[in-house]
């Protein structure tokens, strides 16, 4: 496949990104490749014919390589994890930027870059390893890098938003989400790109512009080119507070849905921590939260399950669905996510469970878990980060790549 990239005003340009062969031109052009040789298993969405394309018989854009370009980093020392920026390098037929990125002795980060940067365009892409922090760490010392050296933007391309779980405050805690979105716009980012935010509101953390892409696409996809009878499924949300995902999948595949009531609450309480302290006059409170049993809403019985979430982490909420799915009636269990983090023993509990497979994107290295376990597998999303970091280059816009995607995406 080869989609060629150009500035905007000197080749017409479409909305639409398919796949074809290597095509040889008379100027020097950037063009990517859908073939991708050399990089571990993952499934990769089949080509489908352009609407726009073929009603307007025009060429794909194109951009010409010129010296003051583009140019990709993958800030990640660990080799499993820069698969994601290889893929994104070899669809845009773009070399990687060379920079050395390693611990030093005493767990200090070192990032040398090892070329000039000076005027140009820098996409920086980082995945998010086991070590989440020195990960943030290999981030903001390489955006602060290119801006003391002069590149001219820092568009950071973080597939996974680590610490978006701690986008609301409890207790004594703190917004952890908000202080990372602060760090990085503080060294020097001007642009990010990344995929499902755990919470939609944390693009408001940042002051400098957020494009939060979709996977679902890539997903529903999936669902229907690898599940025969899909037809036969219903989605299925584990708890109350995911069936807005649910249904948005629900309605797109003609589906059912059902909905898993009953699961345990965390509720914050005030007596282990020293502030139960009685006020002098009376004060309405709130009746304490009982644990209802489990039930299931919607009808399972004799169909595929397919369970729906933004992050597969702790996995023993997905397993205690699983089991009750089976005993309501389900043949099969399937569970989805964009973000597979996998951590702790999750791939012994997913392969002694009732799931019969874990499909998740591979925003998340997660090589060493598919060793563990069979039943996970992996949909590449290489291709819409690449096609956004053509779009952000060109100047071209990105509504493409939200259309139909609704405030419960």
């Amino acid at each position: 496949m080869s989609i060629i990239l150009s500035r905007p005003g000197l080749e017409e340009q479409v909305e639409t990104f398919t796949n074809c062969e290597i095509i040889q031109h008379h100027t020097t052009r950037l063009h990517y490749k859908h073939k991708l040789e050399g990089l571990s298993a993952a499934w990769v969405p089949r080509d489908r014919p352009s609407e726009a394309g073929e009603q307007s018989g025009r060429s794909p854009p194109v951009m010409n390589h010129t010296e003051g370009g583009l140019v990709i980093f993958s800030a990640n020392s660990h080799p499993s994890s820069r698969e994601i920026s290889k893929r994104i390098g070899e669809r845009l037929g773009v070399e990687l930027g060379k920079v050395q990125v390693y611990q030093e002795d005493n767990r200090e980060t070192r990032v040398q870059i090892q070329e000039s940067v000076r005027g140009k365009d820098v996409f920086i892409i980082q995945t998010v390893s086991k070590d989440v922090n020195t990960t943030i760490m290999e981030l903001l010392i390489m955006v602060y890098a290119c801006r003391t050296s002069c590149a001219r933007s820092i568009t950071g391309v973080v597939p996974y938003f680590p610490y978006s779980k701690q986008c609301k405050m409890r207790k004594r805690g703190s917004i952890v989400s908000k202080l990372l979105a602060s760090m990085m716009c503080k060294a020097g980012l001007t642009h990010l790109i990344t995929m499902d935010l755990h919470q939609k509101e944390i693009q408001g953390f940042f002051n400098i512009p957020v494009d939060n892409l979709r996977a679902s696409p890539f997903l529903l996809q999936y669902i229907q080119e690898e599940i025969p009878d899909y037809r036969n499924a219903v989605i299925v949300a584990k708890s109350p507070a995911s069936a807005r995902r649910a249904q948005s999948f629900a309605e797109r595949l003609r589906l059912g849905i059902a909905v898993i009531h009953g699961e345990a609450q965390d509720a914050e309480s005030d007596l282990v921590d020293g502030r139960h302290s009685p006020p002098t006059v009376k004060i309405p409170l709130l009746i304490p939260k009982e644990k209802p049993p489990i039930t299931v809403v919607g009808d399972v019985g004799g169909r595929i399950a397919i369970i729906v979430d933004d992050i597969i982490d702790d996995v023993d909420s997905f397993v205690a669905a699983a089991q009750t799915l089976k005993k309501h009636g389900a043949y099969k269990i399937f569970v989805m996510a964009t973000h597979g983090i996998l951590s702790s023993d999750a791939p012994k509990l997913i392969e002694e469970s009732a799931i019969d497979k874990v499909v998740v994107t591979n925003t998340i290295p997660h090589e060493h878990q598919k060793l563990q376990c069979v039943k996970i597998q992996t949909v590449d999303i290489s291709l819409i980060l690449s096609e956004a970091i053509r779009r952000i280059y060109n100047g071209e816009s990105m509504s493409y790549l939200f259309r139909h995607i609704g405030l419960e995406d």
